[in-house]
């Protein structure tokens, strides 16, 4: 839960997406499901 580099306000949340590897953070679009959330693009996810 780090994306706030020296910016007030609430924190960002982050996941690690297990096909690649990287960190990925929340977005707009997410907002309902982020629970959901596995991966961090559609070719991750084709390729898990």
């Amino acid at each position: 839960m780090t994306k706030n580099k020296g910016r007030k306000g609430p924190v960002i949340p982050d996941k690690i997406c297990p096909t690649c590897g990287r960190n990925f953070f929340w977005q707009k679009k997410w907002e309902k499901n982020w629970e959901s959330v596995k991966y961090c693009s559609d070719k991750c996810r084709q390729a898990k």
